[in-house]
């Protein structure tokens, strides 16, 4: 019982310790693969794909400012100002071609001379500086670094709809400005941009103003928001990204149990925030798949493990047992062994009230042996005489070496009449058996001393009985058996 405490101790220590070596390398490597994914999204998949929106943008601006700059510098706009505005008619109809040859939501030309404000429908107002609305005109009369800005703001000529202006300057021929034109581009033209930025990119896109009011969205934000204050888990992060910074700025925050990184990037141009997203739980799934196949590749391997270490210990542990409970010479059980095995016997025998006897024998002159043929020849007829034994007494008798050249035999279930047979048929058998002794031959017989255990007789007491029937056996002239 102790070598088998012993041994499961053995193998919950060894599981213990592969279970956790196993687990603390496949979690280390999992958390590793993790955050080398969130420092590769924030770090440079976010930002290269803010960039490229950017650059995307930019070239998606580049065609209206292209036509802005091609209306500022029409020699036909030009002359048409500087002449004195005398057929308004003329560049209504311009404005007019300009409108549906590059498919623009409005075109539009302010003269400084006349304030008039004309579009493709005739003359909207006049721009004044007390008005709210006309301020951008004076802004760009007064740039003197570029030529051309670009104006988030209602078109009065199309119903206060959002839209994007490109307001360029107008230069006569010695660089005076004489007003300003351009094209204008609808919010709704843009959400389209921001869909196919979507679906090229696989983030989630928009754009906030400087009070965080989502301006530009996509599908899947733009009903229901107005501010990413009111949004889920960005209004945790809300200052951060409008934070009146150029600079990309990285952040996270938690929506429900997902993990959102986010690229924000001011937009000079636009004076608005690009804001990317990206859901890191979509580019851990994989990831968690391989942590999963690790742990139960790791289970296998503990598993094959521990087995293989089972059968080892098995292995050995009978190989123990048997060398510490058998005889190396003859094979047969030792004395240690007998005395587990009597105290079953003895218990065995008082429970069903059955006979129990031993015959306690030994070879006769053994020394004539070993000193005539040597101590080989000595050790083969202990063989022998072992194997004599095996073949004659009861399947279900044990025999064992008691020491040297004596053997004992317990019979269970066996009273001293039957136990006294039993040993004159041994008695013969070895008598007769040939141990292929080279000559000068000597006769190999053995004594025997025949005992009946008695009730509540102690294990000494009883072998000791033995013990002098085995010497008055011996005393009566040996090659005989004698009864306790």
């Amino acid at each position: 019982m102790r070598l088998l405490s012993i041994k499961y101790r053995l193998l919950v220590l060894l599981t213990l310790i592969l279970g956790a070596g196993f687990m603390t390398t496949s979690l280390a490597s999992y958390l590793a693969s993790r955050q080398a994914i969130e420092h590769g999204i924030a770090d440079q998949t976010l930002p290269l794909t803010g960039d490229n929106i950017y650059s995307e943008i930019q070239k998606d601006m580049l065609r209206p400012v292209f036509i802005s700059s091609l209306m500022a510098h029409d020699t036909f706009v030009r002359d048409w100002i500087l002449a004195g505005e005398n057929k308004p008619a003329q560049i209504v109809r311009y404005l007019a071609e300009v409108k549906k040859k590059y498919g623009a939501i409005t075109s539009f030309l302010v003269s400084d001379k006349s304030s008039k404000y004309y579009y493709a429908e005739g003359t909207l107002k006049s721009v004044s500086p007390e008005a709210k609305r006309d301020l951008w005109y004076y802004r760009v009369r007064a740039m003197d670094s570029t030529d051309y800005e670009t104006n988030v703001d209602v078109d009065m000529a199309n119903r206060d709809s959002m839209t994007i202006f490109i307001n360029h300057r107008v230069l006569d021929y010695d660089g005076q400005f004489i007003g300003a034109t351009g094209i204008g581009l609808t919010l709704a033209t843009m959400n389209h941009i921001i869909d196919r930025y979507q679906v090229r990119f696989h983030r989630n896109i928009y754009f906030v103003d400087g009070a965080g009011a989502l301006v530009l969205a996509g599908k899947t934000m733009r009903e229901g928001h107005d501010n990413i204050r009111n949004l889920p888990g960005v209004a945790s992060i809300a200052e951060q990204i409008i934070n009146h910074q150029s600079a990309p700025t990285h952040l996270s925050y938690q929506l429900g149990r997902a993990q959102i990184l986010v690229n924000s990037r001011f937009i000079p141009e636009l004076g608005w925030y690009l804001v990317v997203e990206q859901n890191v739980s979509d580019d851990v799934k994989s990831l968690q798949g391989v942590f999963i196949l690790n742990l139960a590749i790791s289970f296998g391997v503990t598993l094959l493990v521990l087995v293989l270490t089972l059968l080892t210990v098995n292995r050995y542990q009978r190989r123990i047992e048997r060398i510490a409970s058998t005889d190396a010479l003859t094979g047969l059980l030792n004395r240690q062994s007998l005395e587990l095995l009597f105290q079953r016997a003895m218990l065995l025998s008082k429970r069903t009230a059955q006979p129990m006897s031993t015959i306690l024998f030994d070879i006769d002159f053994f020394k004539r042996v070993n000193d005539t043929h040597g101590h080989l020849w000595g050790d083969k007829v202990i063989r022998g005489v072992a194997d004599v034994a095996r073949a004659t007494v009861r399947e279900s008798d044990v025999i064992t070496r008691w020491g040297g050249e004596e053997y004992l035999v317990l019979l269970n279930n066996c009273s001293l009449a039957q136990a006294m047979e039993v040993a004159e048929n041994l008695r013969a058998a070895v008598e007769q058996h040939d141990f292929g002794l080279p000559a000068p031959r000597v006769p190999v017989t053995i004594s025997l001393g025949v005992a009946e255990c008695r009730l509540d007789e102690s294990e000494s007491a009883f072998f000791s009985r033995a013990d002098s029937a085995l010497y008055q056996a011996k005393q009566q002239g040996r090659n005989g058996v004698h009864a306790a």
